[in-house]
């Protein structure tokens, strides 16, 4: 008798609890998992209560057949409730409706323009035709993330599980992120500062410390994806790096943002002259004629167009932001007219008219897709 009432205790333990699916896709893995576990335990006891009620039942007046009877229609019961979470979970799971951004750490478009890339911590996200979707790739921490034209490069933090080194050093993918290659310093340097030349391949680099490659602190480059680099002297910054761009096809042209400014190299970042002065640098990137797109703060936050060539600086304008700037910003490479940036609310807009007007697509790091028609 003890034994049946320990089996009946058990199996009202089993029981589910609400457990609703959130926060990241990983946690809602987790918790459909221990549905489905917590439903097939449920199955199995509801089975094993109805033999044993079945069997006994010609016994009328023992207390078993009752414990059995009431065993069977509970675990029935845990069945049935389990299932309908289940399948609720499946339907209704913001993994597959709506893609969070934890953080950003870079934008970027494919090659062939189809695609927005977001690095956001735990992988990239990605935005096409006006839906957001989470490709089947490693969630690889993304720093430095900058699109070149047959793919990207990065530093950052290797996903969980993975056999790569921490930090990463510097990688490249040209699938998008389906298969990483490192290429240097891999188990050394984060890399947060540092972007590439879109046609060139040029990459710049800013340590925070030595390395085995880099021997002291500061700016460098490699014109041959890290088997050489070489010290960037930097005359004429006596600050704080706060943004980092490197022009599409001239890689000697290179752009720092700081706390007072915008500079300007045209010599791989030997000498430097400030070019923008007074404005508080948030981000830095050219476009794919040349021209140096400055986010940043001056009495509110705002979005500058530099041409090189007239020295010509035009205001684009941008939503109305409250206590935010901007973080990133990139050009579609097929269409001109596409812009897109983030900022530091997980905030997303896209313009189709080079800037005339925004569509948010990205709300505090929620996205946010368009109807489909």
């Amino acid at each position: 008798m003890k034994n049946m009432f320990f089996t009946f205790i058990v199996a009202i333990s089993l029981f589910p609890v609400p457990a609703f699916a959130h926060g990241t896709g990983e946690q809602y893995q987790r918790e459909m998992m221990m549905n489905s576990y917590v439903l097939i335990g449920s199955a199995i006891l509801f089975a094993l209560f109805l033999i044993l009620h079945f069997s006994a039942k010609n016994k009328v007046n023992s207390p078993v057949v009752k414990v059995y009877k009431w065993g069977w229609v509970l675990t029935l019961v845990g069945v049935l409730v389990t299932g309908g979470m289940y399948l609720w979970g499946n339907r209704s799971s913001g993994a597959a409706d709506v893609t969070t951004l934890h953080h950003i750490h870079g934008l970027g478009y494919s090659s062939d323009g189809q695609r927005i890339l977001i690095p956001a911590h735990d992988g990239l996200r990605v935005y096409s035709q006006g839906q957001w979707s989470i490709p089947e790739t490693a969630k690889h921490d993304y720093m430095g993330f900058s699109m070149i034209d047959d793919g990207f490069y990065s530093s950052g933090h290797p996903a969980p599980g993975t056999k790569l080194k921490e930090p990463l050093g510097i990688v490249k993918s040209k699938d998008e992120g389906k298969t990483i290659e490192t290429l240097d310093l891999a188990g050394e340097t984060d890399f947060h500062g540092m972007t590439a030349s879109y046609k060139s391949h040029t990459i710049y680099a800013f340590t925070p410390a030595p390395n085995s490659k880099m021997k002291s602190k500061g700016l460098y480059y490699t014109k041959d994806e890290t088997k050489t680099w070489t010290k960037s002297e930097m005359k004429g910054i006596n600050e704080d790096l706060s943004a980092l761009a490197v022009h599409p096809t001239k890689d000697s042209v290179v752009a720092l943002g700081t706390d007072s400014g915008v500079y300007l190299s045209k010599d791989y970042g030997q000498n430097f002259e400030k070019i923008l002065p007074d404005i508080q640098v948030t981000s830095l990137s050219f476009d794919n004629e040349g021209a140096l797109y400055v986010g940043g703060l001056a009495e509110k936050p705002l979005l500058l167009r530099f041409d090189l060539e007239t020295k010509k600086t035009g205001e684009i304008e941008i939503p109305t932001l409250k206590d935010d700037a901007v973080t990133y910003f990139t050009q579609n490479p097929v269409n001109k007219n596409e812009l897109v940036f983030a900022t530091y609310n997980k905030d997303i807009y896209l313009s189709g008219d080079k800037g005339v007007s925004w569509t948010k697509i990205a709300d505090k790091g929620k996205g946010i897709s368009q109807s489909k028609h």
